[in-house]
């Protein structure tokens, strides 16, 4: 009995030293894809950086009034005045919505059907 025992333990203990073996190579590997995903974050933050400094940098107002002088016969852009604005009260709002739920006395909310009251019995 005793040399199947040592057979056995001797089968758990390799079975066990694989495992580990190849749990250590599923984390290296793990550890490898966070280190390259972190870095395509870095490289990606720094492009967006340099995109927001050229977007800046092309928006500048004295470079789109430039561009709005040099184009203004294929464009007709004109500078914006405040006689273009309208008023606050030509604004057409939508209608209120209507209320479907009305309280009743007691404050119970009550849609679309009676309900009884406490102390009154439903037919």
């Amino acid at each position: 009995m005793r040399p199947v025992l040592y057979v056995l333990s001797f089968l758990a203990v390799m079975a066990l030293g694989f495992w580990a073996y190849r749990e250590n190579y599923a984390t290296q590997a793990a550890l490898r894809d966070v280190t390259d995903l972190q870095n395509e974050i870095g490289s990606l933050r720094e492009s967006l950086s340099i995109e927001r400094a050229e977007w800046a940098y092309l928006n500048r107002p004295e470079r789109l009034r430039d561009l709005a002088t040099l184009n203004f016969d294929r464009l007709g852009l004109l500078p914006m005045v405040p006689q273009q604005f309208g008023v606050t009260a030509q604004i057409a709002f939508p209608p209120a919505p209507l209320i479907t739920n009305l309280p009743i006395a007691g404050g119970e909310m009550v849609s679309g059907t009676l309900a009884a009251t406490e102390g009154e019995q439903t037919p």
